[in-house]
């Protein structure tokens, strides 16, 4: 591969100055605003080395390639094994999400996406949209009913958490009583997915993996037994025909499928609502501005998905030996796509810093190439609709504190927006 036109190789990186903006990033302030401190990565070069070994990828261009190419895998199990490090590549949490859809090459990605289908095309977001309005409606009576008791309401624990999983849970016909449980458990699983968690992470992780192991499994065990018209009886009924002779194996897919398709969805789409909602009240005006422009919702949301999008790093391995902006990188070694910062990338994004409605920028907020966001239609969708009747709904909201963030570099988490009227 070779690099990019414009993209100069990266000079001597000082290690101490990688590590310290790694520190910064942790740290609330980075947690907070750590569009700065991308700034200071992507100074080091489009390719900065990774104190660990690997390499952080920052130029919107050069992430784009490296999500588009061909010759750029998912660290799957087969890559995995090949580590030094059994610790980390084959914890109980990490192996078990190594079988997912994220973490599958081709040809078994391939075939696993196929059994899903388009599942989010147009006719299927046109259908679902009563539904998400009617969950929509739902929630902000809460939103509103702790308002008046209270003068104040967290919009993430009250509504953008939840609206999510509520769609979610009726598509593939969850009971909503188990809600609470699975929210709980994404929050805990999720630290197997850091770029670097601690033993004590990777303990709690790996419990919150067996509890998901535990439900989704019952799951598929009871959709079998009474199946219906919801997705997860679809897959089962598809892969008992890819596997007619072998169940066990349809229904190990089938539960990691609807897994998967569980926990991707929740924390980055209740993230995306609540920044979405944020940028839009921490400027005053702007919030009244779209109420007068309602035809700009959507370019709201796309501006929300560049500044500040739910998932801020991803990561591939080479294929093979090749050359990044001039950089060599070593077959089976990792490069960490940062999201983050080449959205805020001023070669493709000018006055990146500043959100800006009507400015139709780009964003690589879902991924690119074969992993792209399967969900990218419905996370759109709910956005647009939340804040449509938002608007419409509570014109006097205004910020009561800040956002509070979890301390993560990989999936953003808003875990509190306090709103008032």
């Amino acid at each position: 591969m070779s690099a990019v036109g414009g993209i100069a190789a990266s000079p001597a990186i000082d290690r101490r100055a990688v590590i310290s903006v790694l520190k910064r990033l942790r740290l609330p302030e980075g947690q907070s605003d750590p569009f700065p401190l991308y700034d200071e990565l992507r100074a080091m070069g489009d390719v900065v080395p990774a104190p660990w070994g690997g390499y952080f990828v920052t130029g919107y261009d050069l992430c784009d390639e490296v999500l588009r190419g061909r010759n750029w895998l998912v660290p799957d199990v087969a890559w995995q094994q090949r580590q030094p490090d059994p610790g980390r590549w084959q914890s109980p949490a990490t192996s078990e999400m190594s079988t997912k859809l994220s973490r599958l090459n081709s040809p078994h990605h391939t075939a696993h996406r196929r059994s899903l289908g388009n599942p989010f095309d147009r006719r299927t977001l046109t259908a679902m949209g009563p539904q998400v309005e009617s969950h929509v409606e739902r929630l902000l009576g809460d939103l509103e009913q702790s308002l008046d008791l209270h003068g104040t309401a967290d919009l993430a624990t009250t509504v953008s958490e939840r609206l999510p999983l509520a769609t979610i849970g009726s598509w593939l016909a969850i009971p909503e009583s188990d809600h609470p449980h699975l929210l709980d458990i994404t929050h805990r699983q999720v630290f197997a997915q850091e770029l670097l968690p601690s033993k004590d992470q990777l303990q709690v992780s790996a419990g919150a993996t067996l509890q998901l192991r535990a439900y989704f499994t019952d799951l598929v065990r009871r959709r079998r037994a009474r199946p219906g018209t919801d997705l997860v009886s679809d897959l089962i009924r598809y892969w008992d025909a890819q596997h007619p002779d072998d169940r066990a194996t349809a229904d190990e897919i089938v539960y990691d499928l609807t897994m998967f398709l569980t926990i991707a969805s929740l924390e980055t789409t209740a993230t995306l609502l609540s920044v979405a909602v944020w940028l839009l009240l921490a400027e005053p005006g702007r919030w009244q501005w779209l109420r007068d422009n309602p035809e700009h919702i959507g370019d709201a949301v796309e501006e929300a998905l560049r500044y500040d999008p739910p998932v801020h790093l991803n990561s591939r391995v080479a294929a093979e030996d090749t050359e990044l902006a001039g950089v060599p990188i070593a077959r089976d070694a990792m490069v960490h796509v940062m999201y983050g910062a080449a959205n805020h990338d001023p070669r493709r994004n000018p006055d990146p810093h500043r959100y800006d409605i009507l400015r139709h920028g780009s964003h690589l907020a879902f991924g690119g190439g074969a992993h792209y966001c399967m969900g990218a239609g419905l996370a759109r969708l709910e956005a647009r609709t939340l804040l449509t009747r938002l608007l419409e709904r509570l014109p006097g909201l205004r910020l009561d504190a800040p956002p509070a963030y979890a301390p993560r570099m990989v999936f953003r988490r808003v875990t509190s927006l306090k709103v008032t009227v």
